[in-house]
């Protein structure tokens, strides 16, 4: 099994998110263009977050960045990180991010991953005393997100069960930790609510995974999510009615890495994040079960498989894979808000 992150190792993902949330091209824009006045630079309508290929991944590499400098504050690359989040986390550049977020097009956008990302970021600094100044710049954009994800949450009729950003079940779970972590009573109970009304009553699971593009599987962050609202008894009584069958050959490929032909594919990075993903799930699932369930064991060979395989693949594979795979593998083993 791969060891956790080193220091070497953070001091290198540290680096690379550092170099990812200044790196402007290649661009993926992703907005509503409905005249010429809206063809601007990305830097010009997102000057926080325009790096590391798109919104989201700019969101995220910053709290890569944010996580490392918090349980590695010695690492070599360290003050340069926090320069350039001087830089870059400002109170002006946030009211510009938050301007386009109060207009017509903020209410929907990057939801609701690239919202959760920035929940979790605004509690890793909130909860970092070394992070507050960034908190304080970054709360015009943390505040209109925070009230679209409650307006948006209350109105969710249904889930989204992809296996990629509009994933429902994986941005609840980061926002339920975030809400919790910094005694946001109302954000948490509306994604307590939520997962409970999405997925409790869920049984019998048929989907096929993975998709070509998935980096996450969808049974598995639900039940990373449901193990989050239910005491320990019940939730191993939910697995055994959602994964009935976990142990049939059908489901080998769900407790087995999937193979990357090519990571440096934009679509086989997302297979790599896969088994970055899919490593946490188990880790969560296997922590959650009651000693002695029949799925403890199976979770458990199923995360090492996963950790070993995911690791392979966050450094040199190009620009595809690293502005993003390194937050994932930072995720997978120091955790997050602790």
């Amino acid at each position: 099994m791969t060891p956790g992150l080193d220091a070497e190792t953070a001091d290198r993902l540290l680096a690379t998110a550092v170099a990812n949330i200044q790196r402007d091209y290649p661009v993926h824009w992703i907005h509503l263009i409905e005249s010429a006045a809206d063809l601007v630079p990305q830097r010009a309508r997102h000057p926080v977050f325009a790096g590391s290929f798109d919104w989201h991944s700019c969101v995220h590499q910053t709290w890569l960045a944010v996580r490392l400098l918090r349980l590695f504050p010695g690492l070599p690359g360290a003050d340069a990180a926090r320069g350039v989040l001087d830089t870059l986390v400002t109170r002006e550049n946030a009211e510009v991010e938050a301007t386009f977020f109060a207009g017509p097009n903020g209410a929907f956008w990057e939801r609701p991953y690239g919202w959760a990302w920035l929940l979790l970021l605004d509690a890793e600094l909130r909860t970092w005393p070394d992070g507050a100044a960034w908190a304080t710049a970054l709360r015009p954009l943390v505040d209109a997100v925070r009230a679209h994800w409650l307006t948006w949450l209350a109105a969710a009729r249904l889930p989204v069960r992809v296996g990629t950003h509009s994933n429902t079940a994986f941005a609840l779970g980061l926002v339920l930790d975030a809400a919790r972590a910094v005694g946001d009573t109302d954000l948490a109970a509306s994604c307590e609510s939520a997962a409970r009304r999405f997925y409790l009553a869920d049984e019998g699971y048929g989907g096929f995974e993975p998709d070509a593009a998935d980096f996450l599987s969808p049974a598995l962050v639900e039940a990373d999510l449901v193990r989050r609202v239910l005491p320990a008894p019940e939730f191993a009584a939910w697995l055994d009615g959602f994964l009935p069958d976990l142990t049939a050959p059908r489901w080998h490929v769900l407790r087995t890495p999937v193979p990357v032909d090519d990571p440096a594919d934009p679509h086989g990075s997302h297979l790599a994040g896969l088994a970055l993903a899919r490593t946490w799930c188990w880790r969560a699932v296997a922590d959650a079960l009651p000693p002695g369930h029949r799925y403890r064991d199976l979770a458990r060979t199923a995360e090492r498989a996963h950790h070993e395989a995911g690791w392979r693949y966050v450094f040199g594979f190009g620009y595809a894979a690293e502005h993003w795979l390194g937050t994932f593998a930072a995720y997978l083993d120091v955790g997050a808000l602790t």
